[in-house]
């Protein structure tokens, strides 16, 4: 199809005079071509070539679905239709993603970045509700990341009390094989009860307190209403509800917990939008010097709950039944709750311990807390039958006593 400017040069030729002929010969255009333009009064708009098929094609539907659903990431997306049979490179599947995603204002920012072995952030974040005990309960995520080389850690969680904190730091510190020297936090009261103007100065959760003394790492506060001071982490609790958590099917909280020990291995493992390179290798080059937890004592903490013991000798935590000396049925407990175990007390008594289990709806019965029960019942049972309840009572005839004399009279003859 001729431009704009080679329609207007045909025109203007024949304006001059010139004939089809003369035309062809000058513009090198056949003649037919030539007197086709001649008579077009307008040069015609080009047609547009039918798009070629794609290998995405099949997986479009599904793709806008997820889009509209939830703001899933790109790399989940394709890892999901790979499931599905598409055979096609992850480039496509992004650049589809951006194209049809709505768009977003973002505002921007001045990036900070920490030195090896410096600085972790931590952060919260609510995932929805599960039913616990038959009681619909809060899920919540802790989200721990060193900041040079974007290594993570995730753990749910039923709670975000300050003993779960603390738990979720040791079970951090284990997965990573150390602690930075400092670890960023918003205001949350489980940390800080009053902030300071200098974070130093600030009143201190005395449980968390007593925890960071004990390993030595200094807690940093962001500063109010910036968030973005705290933006690997923020990023990275965004990134876990779209690339982990959204759409995941799970049976207990330890499933889900497991399931999230595999997704770590594969997004540590992959290079990160920010610096790059991968998380792990950085870390693995020992860049991130972290302050070895085998200088200092593990940190003890215990978790107090208080539960009340059934007529059939168990108490429940967690989605599990676990049994308790009989004799206790129906009094009120206490647990105490550490390193993946629990006592019960009763008035102060420690009366059992147990290994908490992992899943639901399990039951851990220990046959000495029932020994003698039977026993009982049946020596209970014996002295119901030896002294049965009596409902009426029937008391004697009473004989009228009569003097021998009357007796005699009748012997005679009766009475006249």
């Amino acid at each position: 199809m001729l431009k704009m400017e080679e329609w207007l040069l045909i025109r203007d030729l024949y304006s001059q005079g010139l004939n089809i002929s003369e035309i062809s010969e000058r513009t090198g255009y056949d003649r037919k071509t030539v007197r086709k333009y001649l008579q077009l009064k307008t040069l015609p708009e080009p047609q547009k070539r039918p798009p070629r098929p794609s290998k995405l094609d099949p997986y479009k539907p599904y793709l806008l679905e997820k889009i509209n659903e939830n703001h899933y990431t790109a790399a989940r997306l394709f890892r999901e239709i790979q499931k599905m049979g598409f055979d096609g490179g992850e480039t496509i599947v992004k650049d589809f993603v951006r194209k049809v995603r709505p768009k977003q204002g973002v505002p921007a920012v001045l990036r900070y970045e920490t030195k090896p072995g410096v600085q972790a952030q931590v952060d919260w974040g609510e995932l929805g509700t599960v039913e616990v005990d038959g009681k619909i309960k809060k899920l919540f995520c802790f989200s721990m990341i060193l900041g040079y080389s974007r290594m993570r850690y995730v753990e749910c969680t039923l709670s975000i009390d300050t003993f779960t904190l603390i738990q979720c730091h040791l079970n951090a510190f284990q997965y990573f094989g150390g602690c930075t020297q400092e670890i960023l936090y918003d205001n949350m009261k489980q940390v800080v009860i009053k902030r300071a103007m200098k974070s130093s100065d600030s009143e201190w959760n005395s449980q968390y307190e007593d925890f960071f003394k004990h390993y030595g790492f200094i807690p940093r506060l962001c500063r109010p209403y910036r968030p973005q001071t705290k933006g690997k982490i923020e990023n990275t609790i965004g990134y876990i509800k779209r690339d982990f958590f959204l759409g995941r099917e799970f049976s207990s909280l330890e499933s889900l917990n497991n399931q999230a020990l595999e997704w770590l291995k594969r997004v540590n493992s992959s290079i990160h939008g920010t610096t790059h390179e991968i998380p792990l290798e950085r870390f693995k080059k020992e860049k991130e010097k972290l302050n070895l937890l085998n200088q200092v004592p593990r940190y003890k903490v215990v978790k107090t709950e208080t539960r009340k013991i059934s007529r059939d000798c168990y108490i429940s935590y967690l989605g599990n039944k676990y049994s308790v000396p009989y004799k206790f049925a129906g009094r009120t407990a206490k647990l105490q709750i550490f390193e993946g175990k629990f006592e019960v007390y009763v008035d102060y008594e420690k009366v059992c311990e147990h290994e908490i289990l992992p899943g639901n709806c399990r039951v851990t019965r220990k046959k000495e807390h029932f020994k003698g029960l039977l026993s009982e019942i049946l020596n209970e049972n014996s002295k119901c039958k030896k002294s049965p309840h009596i409902l009426l009572k029937f008391s004697g005839l009473e004989v009228e006593k009569r003097s021998l004399d009357v007796y005699e009279t009748f012997s005679d003859g009766g009475l006249e």
